[in-house]
């Protein structure tokens, strides 16, 4: 069950660069994609939707070339 979830996380990592164009499409992709996995994983949902927001929110601002 453990490397199953591994995988899930390594997955949903290369997800967390959902495109956007401005601030806030690329905090709710990231939002949404966070909430998901956290449901998955039986996390906390509010959570998850925090730390998926603030992730894709500083990787595509620090890769501005790769989230268009």
């Amino acid at each position: 069950m453990q490397f199953r979830h591994f995988i899930f996380a390594v997955a949903s990592c290369s997800l967390l660069a959902a495109c956007g164009n401005t601030v806030t499409e690329q905090s709710l992709g990231g939002a949404v994609i966070g909430a998901g996995a956290a449901v998955v994983v039986s996390g906390s949902v509010l959570q998850g939707a925090a730390i998926g927001a603030a992730g894709n929110l500083a990787y595509c601002q620090l890769n501005p070339g790769r989230c268009n």
